[in-house]
């Protein structure tokens, strides 16, 4: 076995690795242990070295997890709320973050990637969301799955029984359709609104019972009315930030946006936030806004001026 074997599953492991872990920069780490234990034991690489740097990806991630346990967390009473909106969730997965789409193999699913499932698969514990991933996300066959976790087939296909419920609690009732242009257009016509300083755009955008998460802090917003008069105040008026540009972008094959804030005064448009929407039909569901240290990996720009020719690095 030579290095420049074990680089070219780098990708694929760092993608199993996320979905374990839930963390972009996690995965990262736990990919780099998983290639510094392979090479000590690299006089017993079997045949197939795939499934091995799997199983021993598998288990430096459970063995992180078992280091640093943590678990979802009871979900606080939104900053704002419209009335008499139900909750869409009762919990809080802090340390999630989103993974560039231009990272993502093509065979690799939108379901089994979006935020929506990385975060429900959060709510199991390590050894079930292993088993679920090798079971039921890369189509490992019981034995398999069982060899790799040093288990039996009759445990793990108990804990197969056991996490599905779980899953199906967190998981959103409708499914995310496939991109369309439908969707780009939305996404357009909200970068629009934003940059123009015009929330009067954004109802026609929203679901009623749209929410918006700002990971890694439990602060969120419940309801379109809500949503809207929250951020109208930062797009326009004596009250606004500032001028916005805005960049399309794509993460865990949901539509997303690079906002930049020239704040007065201030010459540059910088990074300020990363917003990952989650649809249904043509109307946005949900928004989880992160912060901007994705933003090197996703390739924007550091900073740019008021000059849209000047979107790149200058």
């Amino acid at each position: 076995m030579r290095p420049e074997d074990l680089e070219l599953h780098r990708r694929e492991l760092h993608v199993h690795c996320y979905r374990m872990l839930g963390s972009y920069h996690e995965a990262e780490d736990l990919v780099q242990e998983t290639f510094l234990r392979a090479w000590r034991r690299r006089d017993t690489s079997p045949d197939n070295l795939k499934a091995w740097l799997y199983k021993i990806a598998t288990n430096a991630c459970l063995d992180f997890l078992r280091a640093n346990p943590r678990r979802p967390e009871p979900r606080q009473e939104p900053i704002v709320a419209d009335p008499g909106m139900a909750w869409p969730t009762s919990t809080h997965v802090p340390w999630i973050s989103p993974y560039p789409d231009d990272l993502l193999d093509s065979v690799i699913e939108r379901e089994t990637i979006e935020l929506a499932f990385l975060v429900a698969i959060q709510h199991l514990p390590g050894k079930q969301r292993a088993i679920v991933i090798l079971r039921d996300v890369l189509g490992w066959s019981a034995p398999e799955t069982a060899e790799a976790l040093d288990t039996t087939v009759t445990a793990v296909k108990s804990a197969l029984q056991r996490a599905r419920p779980v899953l199906r609690e967190h998981l959103p009732a409708q499914r995310m359709n496939s991109a369309s242009a439908e969707e780009l257009a939305v996404v357009r016509t909200y970068i629009t609104a934003l940059e123009q300083g015009d929330p009067s755009v954004l109802p026609a955008l929203l679901k009623s019972d749209v929410w918006q998460t700002m990971p890694p802090s439990p602060l969120w917003i419940l309801g379109r009315e809500s949503f809207v008069s929250a951020w109208a105040p930062q797009m326009s008026g004596e009250a606004s930030w500032g001028d916005w540009k805005v960049l399309p972008a794509r993460v865990n094959r949901q539509p997303a946006i690079a906002a930049y804030l020239r704040k007065p005064g201030e010459e540059r448009f910088s990074p300020f936030w990363l917003g990952v929407f989650r649809m249904e039909g043509p109307l946005i569901s949900q928004i989880a806004t992160f912060g901007d240290e994705l933003f090197p990996v996703l390739g924007l720009p550091d900073s740019f001026s008021g000059d849209p020719s000047s979107y790149g690095h200058d």
